[in-house]
């Protein structure tokens, strides 16, 4: 009987590299926040889990027209779940991040980030112990 770690380890393994994508998208918000015109943005994380169980979600595609144009690998498909957020009370200047929501919500990402680890990690532990047998 073979091993599959797909099967063995479900969509933990895709949770946690969303919850890295959605850790660099609230940081790029929050490095923004003096950044006239900027729109705060975050990931949809259960449509992108969603996505995801039901192999709807596929990578994102460009091409590169010049050879002086940018890599573009590593960037998150606006349709698997990039959306703008809405302010409260969005700046004069057009600037709708919200330094105390982002560091809140980053904050929350983290918690979520480490508990799928834990759990990755504890997966990963009785993997260990069923293939050493004990």
């Amino acid at each position: 009987m073979s091993l599959s770690f797909d099967r063995a380890l479900g969509l933990h393994e895709k949770a946690l590299a969303f919850r890295a994508d959605r850790a660099a998208v609230l940081a790029n918000n929050i490095a923004n926040a003096d950044t006239p015109g900027y729109q705060a943005r975050d990931l949809d994380f259960g449509s992108m889990l969603e996505a995801e169980k039901t192999g709807a979600a596929k990578p994102f595609q460009a091409n590169q027209t010049h050879s002086q144009h940018m890599a573009v690998e590593g960037f998150i498909d606006q349709a698997a779940g990039l959306r703008y957020r809405t302010a409260a009370q969005p700046s004069i200047d057009g600037n709708t991040v919200d330094t105390q929501v982002e560091q809140a919500k980053y904050a929350e990402n983290a918690i979520e980030f480490q508990a799928s680890f834990t759990f990755l990690n504890s997966k990963f532990k009785g993997l260990m112990t069923a293939l050493r047998g004990d």
